[in-house]
């Protein structure tokens, strides 16, 4: 085998490496501290003319030319309209780039899961399945511990 051919395999074995890093990555749900500076988020749905719910709410971070942001907007605006109590926003980047500057959103979608107070305690980064929504709002409204959020894709 020549060096360009060795070259291409490697290329190739790092490629697939890291689409599964970034596979495993998607729709991941993370315990957020509650005791953070930005976890009281209250004060800024109220400013954005938006009612939290009296058990949950999802505030998802969105772009428009982004499609794994349409899909999560379908599959939380879904689950909120079937559990009483529990409300979905969507956020706008372009619109709001300090409040997703100042909540340290990185990508488009990020959700954020509040509980019932106001206080972010679950944080999702990519697409979310059905299954990781019922679990960050299971995690949300204090029906499970946050030890069994598993480090992959929580389907």
């Amino acid at each position: 085998m020549g060096p360009q051919v060795v070259a291409l395999i490697v290329l190739l074995l790092v490629t697939a490496l890291l689409g599964l890093v970034w596979r495993s990555r998607q729709g991941r749900l993370r315990p957020h501290a509650v005791s953070d500076a930005t976890a009281d988020w209250a004060p800024r749905l109220s400013d954005l003319g938006v009612g939290p719910g009296s058990r949950a709410t999802f505030v998802q971070f969105s772009a428009p030319v982004c499609t794994p942001c349409r899909a999560t907007s379908r599959v939380l605006s879904a689950l909120a309209a079937g559990e009483p109590g529990v409300v979905h926003t969507e956020i706008d980047v372009e619109e709001h780039p300090d409040l997703a500057r100042e909540s340290r959103v990185l990508r488009a979608p990020t959700v954020l899961v509040l509980d019932a107070t106001g206080a972010e305690v679950v944080r999702a980064s990519g697409a979310m399945t059905p299954a990781q929504a019922r679990r960050a709002l299971e995690l949300a409204t204090g029906t499970v511990s946050t030890r069994t959020v598993d480090a992959g894709r929580n389907a």
